[in-house]
């Protein structure tokens, strides 16, 4: 029992938790971009679900592009948990490194991730696996029509991932918006708060930061600590 007189005692640093964000939306909606941008202004650990392509070094090089890599099942759902709820705590976490033009992982590299005081998870279903959505604090989900995510991912994936525009636009057709329609755009219904992805990156980030201050979510800076 606390002594007569005594102070309340007061929340310390090893006390708090990260703020969890899962920030979802179709491939080329321009969440990435947003993710980023709130990164930086809430000085945050981004967590990209890209990173947790299965391994497919098994198979023959010419034919991993081949796979449906926007069906849920491409990505290691189960890791991506264990470790989104290991950020939630405070924990360090040991991130696998991939290679998107061998679409394999590194043999060995893990990237060791500490938490700051928020944490983003970010990627195309970061708000459709159930398991993940209650290690959120708020969630945000970027909606922007087809026509647009393929130009955006032509562009990325040309400059960024040595694919060929030919190449995207089959992917496109084939399995991303299929897979977007199936699985990712319905997710939208779990999201705190809809942004438009051809809205201006300020506007978005404002609405985004201002719903955090409704909410009484805006964060302390500076590393998670158990």
């Amino acid at each position: 029992r606390s002594p007569p007189n005594s102070m309340p005692r007061m929340e310390t640093a090893k006390q708090r938790r990260p703020l969890v964000l899962g920030i979802a939306g179709c491939s080329g909606s321009g969440k990435t971009t947003l993710a980023a941008e709130l990164a930086t202004q809430l000085d945050a650990t981004l967590f990209p679900l890209d990173l947790y392509y299965r391994d497919l070094s098994q198979f023959p090089l010419d034919s991993r592009h081949k796979r449906n890599f926007d069906h849920p099942d491409s990505l290691e759902s189960e890791l991506i948990i264990e470790h989104v709820r290991a950020l939630a705590k405070g924990e360090t976490i040991q991130r696998p490194v991939y290679d998107f033009k061998t679409h394999s992982r590194v043999a060995g590299a893990f990237d060791s991730i500490v938490p700051m005081g928020v944490v983003i998870v970010e990627g195309i279903l970061a708000l459709h696996f159930a398991e993940l959505v209650p290690c959120y604090d708020f969630s945000i989900y970027v909606n922007a029509p087809h026509d647009v995510c393929l130009v955006r991912r032509i562009h990325r994936d040309v400059r960024e991932r040595g694919r060929t525009e030919e190449s995207v636009r089959e992917q496109f057709q084939a399995t991303t918006r299929p897979m977007a329609d199936l699985y990712v755009v319905p997710s939208a219904a779990r999201a705190s708060v809809t942004v438009e992805g051809t809205d201006s990156l300020d506007w978005s980030v404002e609405q985004v930061l201002q719903r955090l201050h409704q909410a009484k979510l805006m964060p302390p800076v500076g590393p998670a600590a158990i």
